[in-house]
């Protein structure tokens, strides 16, 4: 069994690796994937391809049942805000393997949700011209 935990909302959720359905939000067992399964937000404004950095997450534990960093992510990641030693995004890293990970959603990714935004991706964000 897999598990992961989602800060600051300290939800856990755990899952069978196996059996978790792919709904093709990045890459297959990805952060974003088990999160949008079970109804946690995680923004994801480019779809889940790895062509923006919304889905910033910061793995605190657990970090060894996850893939290794492709240069894709890397690179999309330096240009992240406040990137961290632990910093991956959400639609990239996926488990490799049964384990128990920690995950924090940055607080600027969390204060967009908490204020009421929708997903970027949805076409729910406010034009300028509007707010």
């Amino acid at each position: 069994m897999a598990k992961v935990t989602f800060l600051p909302e300290n939800r856990t959720v755990e899952f069978d690796l196996e059996s978790l359905p792919y709904s093709e939000h990045g890459k297959p067992k990805s952060f974003l994937d088990i999160a949008l399964h079970f109804g946690i937000h995680l923004e994801h404004a480019c779809g889940g391809n790895c062509a923006c950095t919304t889905c910033h997450v910061v793995v605190k534990k657990g970090a060894e049942f996850l893939n290794e960093m492709e240069d894709d992510e890397a690179d999309r990641l330096d240009m992240a805000a406040d990137l961290q030693l632990g910093s991956r995004l959400g639609c990239q890293a996926h488990f490799v393997r049964d384990g128990e990970v920690v995950i924090e959603i940055p607080s600027w990714n969390r204060n967009y949700v908490s204020e009421g935004g929708g997903s970027i991706n949805l076409g729910d964000a406010i034009p300028a011209a509007k707010r």
